[in-house]
């Protein structure tokens, strides 16, 4: 089925990338020196390309370049080697051009334009051939498999709906096997009864079986399983209760015991979590040392001069696992009793001139990455609520506390996708808290690369949301 050839296909797209990317890099500095990239005189190239490397697979986890390669649609495909080609010359002309300069490893910008150039045409010629070969071959990569279904009850038939609406996970459903006839609506579906179904599938060749019995007849689903084995085919079996919030799951196994969780959590992983925490730990000191050093005397003046007040506003707020802590800001409104319970609404009178300014730049932010240097907040994660926002949502929003279970952050996931700024209904929260579960489930640190840019570029753009 298609699922099976997704793998292979999306690592052959990364490696033919690849090795585009690096043939570039390799026959531009030959043309141009007619020497080898790779000699000992030559060693301070060798640096250039381990970043076009890096930037490269940076910018196609960032544009989602090789999901699901088999089943998106040529034009789709062209709009993301697009987009994926535009972030990876972006990155590299900041990077090179930038933070590195272009005199310290000696790349000249004839390099950098010619070895782009050469390597978006063979980018974007290899997929015009995968493309080709895909839409020739798409018969016999989708490997369309017969599979039958033992057990017609709603599980039964919830697994059948969603295999008839994607079609691309190559399975047909021939039909049930059920104990009870009148449990199968369409007579034409009904292939007889349990003990039928090993003899029946032999006889019609059908590679798999879905089993969809309760716990309840485990006796049956294991002589089931065991027929199967012994007849070589495939037994999938599917638990009675998978629902879990209409979403996937995420299954473990202890020893021959399978577990099923209503989330799968990256950051539960210790190496995960060092990886998080020593990127929080360089990136804070980096703000801090570049950015904040300088820029708080300017401010705290400023803050000083528009209004009465401390520079700084320090509030308790909800953190990880609901452990309430002192989250730092500069102060952007004047003094007010109603600071602690009323949140930021548009045209505040509260917000000062230069705390307007600061809030639509989040430049008010930056104190808290104090807060990610002491451990009590991270540079991405979920926005920390006041204590009373806290109480009042969990109240109305079951998963609400679930976002605890990670560290706050000074951006994220909802934040970047809009989800910002006033919270004026319930149904706002809500978005801000799927946003905030989708970013705990399926963290990565290239994911939080990408939170970072987003936010940066929404800073100096602006946001609407932010006031």
């Amino acid at each position: 089925m298609i699922n099976r050839h997704t793998t292979f296909f999306k690592a052959l797209n990364l490696i033919i990338d690849y090795l585009a990317l690096n043939l570039s890099l390799i026959a531009t500095y030959y043309i141009e020196n007619r020497a080898n990239i790779f000699s000992a005189g030559n060693r301070k190239y060798l640096p250039v390309v381990l970043i076009f490397n890096l930037i490269w697979l940076m910018s196609a986890n960032m544009s989602g370049l090789y999901l699901e390669v088999l089943n998106k649609d040529s034009i789709l495909t062209f709009r993301n080697v697009f987009r994926t080609y535009f972030l990876f010359v972006s990155f590299i002309c900041f990077t090179i051009l930038i933070l590195i300069g272009s005199e310290a490893y000696f790349v000249t910008r004839e390099y950098l334009f010619y070895s782009l150039a050469l390597f978006g045409f063979l980018l974007g010629f290899w997929k015009v051939i995968f493309l080709l070969i895909r839409k020739s071959e798409r018969a016999s990569l989708m490997d369309t498999r017969n599979a039958v279904i033992v057990g017609a009850g709603r599980t039964g038939y919830d697994l059948h709906e969603y295999l008839l609406k994607n079609w691309d996970t190559g399975y047909r459903v021939v039909g049930f096997f059920d104990d009870d006839p009148a449990r199968v609506s369409d007579s034409k579906m009904y292939l007889g009864n349990t003990n039928q179904c090993i003899t029946w599938v032999k006889e019609h060749k059908i590679t798999e079986i879905f089993c969809t019995l309760p716990v309840s007849e485990s006796s049956k689903i294991e002589k089931l399983m065991l027929d199967a084995d012994k007849n070589m085919v495939r037994f999938k079996s599917v638990p009675e209760y998978y629902d879990y919030g209409n979403k996937p799951t995420y299954i473990q196994s202890f020893g021959q015991i399978p577990v099923i969780s209503a989330r799968a959590e990256p950051l539960e992983h210790l190496l995960n979590r060092l990886i998080k925490r020593c990127f929080d730990v360089v990136f804070s000191v980096f703000v801090i040392v570049f950015v904040f050093s300088w820029m708080l005397p300017i401010l705290a003046i400023l803050i000083k001069a528009g209004s009465k007040g401390p520079v700084f506003f320090v509030q308790t707020r909800s953190g990880h696992n609901n452990h309430p802590f002192k989250c730092y800001k500069f102060r952007s409104m004047y003094v007010n009793n109603n600071a602690d319970k009323i949140q930021a609404t548009r045209n505040d009178s509260r917000v000062t001139k230069l705390g307007a300014f600061m809030r639509r730049t989040s430049m008010d932010e930056l104190p808290q990455f104090f807060n990610v240097l002491i451990g009590n907040m991270s540079v991405v994660g979920p926005r920390p609520h006041m204590i009373n926002h806290t109480e009042e949502y969990s109240a109305l929003i079951d998963v609400f506390m679930v976002r605890h279970f990670l560290k706050p952050g000074i951006t994220g996931w909802a934040q970047i996708k809009g989800f910002r700024g006033e919270t004026k209904t319930v149904e706002a929260m809500n978005q801000r808290v799927e946003a905030d579960l989708w970013y705990l489930e399926n963290w990565s640190f290239l994911l939080d690369l990408k939170i970072i840019f987003l936010t940066v570029r929404d800073a100096l753009v602006g946001d609407e949301n932010a006031f």
